[in-house]
């Protein structure tokens, strides 16, 4: 798809909404709790997933462990915006729209892993380990390619000899970052559109709110290592996919 046909990203979340749940994420969540990117890349692949996760297993995983909310109604305004990334993931990609992600689609010179985008592709990743049989189950090698690019940015496969030589060419990661928003759509329509069925193409809308795919706020953008408050990603290594060379435009 050309610059020309691809329509801008579309918000999952409102500017203040996100804002809410990066500082209960950040302050108050525990210390292995994903981050706000990584809880963003988690519930768009819930989003993805070929089968729905019972709400009560996904909220365990993103905050590993049992949250303290210091009043009912606080547990039901976070529990219910992470609801709703999720539930409006999935519309945006039902309309065959692309989602914004929350951050610069450029790594800009940096390791993937050193950056947001390194931490939503882990936490996007966390949420395929979910229920990874679900995400295998049909056209393994597929799927497999698809979510190279998500493997290769996210750190969690770095041991892998293809990871570690894909790792190494930077402008071929360049690229896969700029097709991420697609990447999700792409999935997204694999488990939900038959084989000979022409999937659609995304929709151009004008995105609402004023995110233009940036977490320049509250420090978002620009997450080193030691700034990371999930430190899961030493999950990659169980039962994971195997590394499959990219196919068609990647």
């Amino acid at each position: 798809m050309s610059d020309a046909e691809t329509p801008l990203p579309l918000p999952l979340l409102e500017d203040d909404a996100l804002d809410l749940l990066d500082d209960f994420l950040e302050e108050r969540a525990g210390p292995d709790a994903l981050d706000l990117i990584g809880a963003h890349g988690f519930l768009v692949a819930l989003a993805v997933a070929p089968r729905d996760v019972e709400a009560a297993a996904w909220v365990a995983e993103l905050f590993h462990g049992t949250p303290e909310f210091e009043s009912d109604q606080e547990r039901e305004i976070i529990l219910g915006l992470l609801e709703q990334l999720r539930t409006n993931a999935i519309g945006v990609l039902e309309g065959g729209g692309l989602p914004e992600l929350p951050f610069e689609l450029t790594l800009d010179g940096m390791a993937a892993e050193e950056t947001p985008i390194g931490d939503w592709c882990a936490g996007f990743m966390e949420g395929v380990f979910l229920d990874e049989a679900a995400w295998f189950e049909g056209d393994e090698e597929t799927v497999a390619t698809l979510l190279l690019p998500f493997m290769a940015l996210s750190g969690l496969f770095a041991d892998e000899p293809d990871m570690a030589d894909l790792a190494g060419e930077g402008e071929r990661l360049e690229r896969l970052v700029g097709q991420l928003p697609e990447l999700v759509l792409d999935l997204y329509l694999h488990f939900r559109v038959p084989p000979d069925t022409p999937k659609p193409k995304p929709r151009g809308k004008a995105p609402a709110g004023g995110r233009g795919g940036k977490a320049g706020h509250k420090g978002h953008g620009n997450k080193g290592p030691g700034n990371k408050s999930h430190g899961n990603k030493s999950k990659g290594g169980q039962g994971r996919p195997q590394a499959k060379g990219p196919k068609g435009k990647r």
